[in-house]
């Protein structure tokens, strides 16, 4: 995001704790990374669901550090793996809540859990992605979420965010089932944000679509 499960696993009651030490811990990602170019909406990848992650080795580390170290270069928020060009449900994100706190983390095979109907309040803020670059509309979504899914070393883990880190734990899911923030909208507000995009110039390097 711009500044459902496949496998059974058993479930968390517990949130992770994503704010310690969030400052190194994507500091050692993202320096052991190489920055990848950003996939933009009309490429395949980015409009079908992921594979899911089955297998927890050095070769899904190395995309992860890649994953933070692309997110970096973009001055994003969240990053899914489908952004670089890679078809894995995995997303990593670096976001902070409403309060001002940092959220640092990675999800693997993401389901975004139904929210009681008293939790389901909308906030309606601009939403922006680094595959739509330069474009940003209002969207509606609730301000709080609940993601549940898996670590880096394929641990069960639940992550809870509110305001502006709920909306980007959405979107990042969002991505690894196919859809962008884009295909919410209305189609005249649609068009309005590929207009933007077409206009714009990103500031950071993109894969061109054929």
């Amino acid at each position: 995001m711009a500044s459902q499960q496949g496998i059974d696993e058993p479930a968390v009651e517990e949130f992770i704790n994503d704010t310690e030490d969030a400052e190194e811990r994507e500091r050692a990602h993202r320096e052991r990374g190489t920055s990848r170019p950003i996939t933009v909406v009309g490429n395949p990848v980015l409009h079908r669901e992921c594979q899911d992650v089955t297998v927890f080795d050095e070769e899904l580390a190395s995309l992860i550090d890649d994953m933070f170290a692309s997110q970096r270069t973009a001055e994003g928020v969240g990053l899914a793996a489908n952004q670089i060009g890679v078809d894995r449900k995995v997303f990593v994100y670096d976001c902070p809540d409403d309060e001002g706190v940092r959220h640092v983390g990675v999800v693997c095979n993401p389901v975004l859990e139904e929210l009681p109907a008293e939790r389901r309040v909308l906030d309606e803020s601009n939403e922006g992605c680094l595959s739509v670059p330069t474009a940003y509309a209002s969207l509606a979504r609730p301000d709080y979420a609940v993601v549940s899914g898996q670590d880096a070393a394929g641990n069960p883990i639940r992550i809870e965010g509110t305001g502006y880190f709920a909306r980007c734990l959405q979107h990042e899911t969002d991505h690894l089932y196919g859809r962008l923030y884009i295909d919410r909208l209305s189609k005249r507000d649609r068009k309005d944000a590929l207009q933007q995009m077409a206009e714009g110039t990103p500031r950071y390097e993109t894969v061109p679509n054929e």
